[in-house]
């Protein structure tokens, strides 16, 4: 099994609660994270909102903290999940932290650094700017990234393109019904 992992930094409105409110430096946005944790289809298999000031390494701890059942549920002999991050996450402080909160999480779980080709690498490929990883950009359906994709589903509901709820738990809840309202178009025009 293969998940996608990332975030996405969203402004907040002037409903926003002080404890909701952070400031992405990296994004320039103030107010919060979004954490997916997407299939190769773009359909979620985690979600977690905390302020924007913290980090994608912290956020992602939290995330698979709070779903750390499912890991102990899953049985040891079946191959182990494939966690892929892009370079913003450190897989070294990602493993020591989560080995704190689940002792055995790592013979369940391995991440994966998406590779990313050097300056002279794409220079010798006859390329500059942007080069997409093909590790990175599974494609399925549309042939679009399956996180891009997401957002760009999230982004449809009116509701969350900024974040007008007052609390966390009150925005991690949209997040969710949003992509159950999708899945439930999908099963019904099916």
């Amino acid at each position: 099994m293969l998940l996608i992992i990332d975030s996405q930094a969203v402004d907040n409105t002037c409903n926003a609660a002080l404890t909701s409110k952070g400031f992405c430096r990296y994004k320039c946005t103030n107010g919060i994270k979004r954490h997916l944790a997407i299939d190769t289809l773009g359909f979620p298999f985690f979600t977690h909102c905390p302020p924007a000031n913290v980090s994608d390494d912290q956020g992602l701890i939290e995330m698979l903290s709070q779903n750390i059942d499912y890991f102990r549920s899953k049985p040891v002999n079946i191959p182990k999940i494939t966690i892929l991050l892009d370079h913003g996450y450190h897989p070294a402080h990602l493993i020591q932290a989560l080995k704190e909160v689940y002792p055995q999480i790592m013979t369940k779980i391995r991440f994966q650094l998406a590779p990313k080709p050097t300056r002279a690498e794409k220079e010798e490929q006859g390329q500059s700017g942007f080069v997409p990883i093909p590790i990175r950009w599974v494609y399925a359906f549309g042939g679009a990234k399956p996180y891009e994709r997401s957002n760009a589903w999230v982004d449809r509901c009116k509701i969350l393109v900024k974040n007008f709820e007052r609390t966390l738990k009150n925005a991690n809840t949209k997040l969710k019904l949003c992509f159950i309202r999708l899945l439930l178009r999908r099963l019904t025009t099916a």
